[in-house]
């Protein structure tokens, strides 16, 4: 399959054939898996709720051939760097209205796309209200929340810690391993069966909860450096779950996707226990991803206190290293959220295979980009796509 083409797989005579199981997220597949999850995994409603849909303002600017830097230095049309990008949708917001929105690959505006680790920023978000109601408070142990984390490398760490991602907890989130602490978290999700190739020796988790009960080394001090590791949000989740005594997805439903004034319900994948997977399962349409980065941009519209997103631009830019500085130089990671430099303090929510919402305070702009790019992590794509977004946010001031 090439960049524009969503078709279903299909064999040489025409025939629709199985998708892998261990090659569902890969390429080519990922083409059409991305869009159509609810058909690859077992899945949980995000309701909408049954209010009133908030509509956006439309203010075309056609920016199809607007040059931006490509791959190879070169400048070339918005639109064809879309192309190249493997773009399946994307959006940009202008002072609250849109003034650009195209749709690649077969994708349409009521099509769910899977958003990756878009969803950890979801949860960050979801977790800040949580603490401004009492329940969550950053500077406490993990342990206090859920106690069983005693007998595990978390003991000793904080729950802002943990929405850092500076816990000192070892996890390999080598993404090409099937066998690696994040293979083993495909396996325990519900996203992958077990290796043909695995050792036999090895006990693999049957759910997420029990992969994190059977984390029990360090690498470093707790707080002493910003390492990304997925689990960490699936620990802030269920902290969420323990103090709401709800389920995650009924959480950021009644907490904000009831609120925003979204389009459609959006959907959490669940393991083989029924948790919505927090740190990497949740999918929702191009334009209600596009309302959460509004929302933020615009201090929350009373549904986050605007002091939770104030506060989650500040991060601690001396804990923010390679690989991650490759990609972001003057970097930081907080609150579940990337930080672009301590100038600008704009933020993003950024997922593998190329899912992006960037929220751009000075010039009031929001951009997302939904994808299914061949690898998990390119940063040569990542930082295309951030000049081209940089590019765009020039021809609208």
């Amino acid at each position: 399959m090439n960049p524009i083409d969503n078709t279903f797989p299909r064999s040489k005579d025409g025939g629709r054939i199985a998708i892998p199981k261990m090659q569902w997220d890969r390429a080519p597949f990922n083409r059409w898996t991305f869009q159509h999850i609810r058909e690859v995994l077992p899945t949980t409603e995000v309701w909408r709720g049954s209010g009133p849909v908030r509509n956006f303002k439309t203010r075309e600017n056609n920016l199809d051939t607007l040059p931006v830097p490509c791959l190879e230095g070169e400048a070339t049309p918005l639109l064809n760097a879309l192309n190249d990008l493997y773009t399946d949708g994307f959006i940009v917001l202008h002072q609250g209205s849109v003034v650009y929105e195209r749709y690649f690959n077969g994708m349409s505006p009521r099509h769910l796309h899977l958003s990756q680790s878009v969803a950890k920023s979801v949860v960050g978000m979801t977790a800040g209200i949580v603490i401004s109601q009492g329940l969550l408070d950053p500077k406490q142990y993990i342990t206090h929340y859920l106690p069983e984390l005693e007998n595990t490398g978390w003991k000793g760490a904080t729950l802002q810690q943990v929405l850092d991602m500076t816990t000192g907890v070892r996890f390999d989130e080598t993404y090409t391993d099937p066998h690696s602490d994040v293979g083993q978290l495909d396996v325990a999700c519900g996203w992958k069966p077990v290796p043909a190739d695995a050792d036999p020796n090895l006990k693999w988790p049957s759910d997420v909860w029990q992969q994190i009960l059977g984390l029990k080394q360090t690498t470093r001090p707790h707080g002493a450096a910003f390492e990304y590791r997925s689990i960490e949000t699936d620990v802030l989740a269920f902290a969420m779950e323990r103090v709401t005594a709800k389920r995650l997805h009924d959480i950021v439903s009644e907490n904000i996707w009831q609120k925003l004034g979204v389009e459609e319900s959006a959907c959490f994948t669940v393991d083989r226990a029924g948790y919505s997977i927090a740190d990497g399962g949740f999918n929702a349409t191009l334009r209600d991803y596009a309302r959460f980065g509004q929302m933020i941009l615009e201090g929350g519209q009373g549904i986050v206190p605007e002091a939770w997103i104030n506060e989650t631009r500040i991060g601690n830019h001396a804990l923010f290293g390679e690989p991650y500085s490759v990609t972001l130089p003057g970097g930081a990671y907080h609150n579940q959220f990337w930080i672009e430099d301590s100038a600008t303090r704009n933020i993003m929510c950024r997922g593998v295979f190329g899912q992006l919402i960037y929220i751009d305070f000075a010039n009031t702009m929001v951009v997302v980009k939904l994808a299914s790019q061949p690898d998990f992590v390119n940063p040569k794509m990542m930082v295309q796509s951030l000049k081209a977004i940089r590019t765009i946010a020039k021809a609208l001031a």
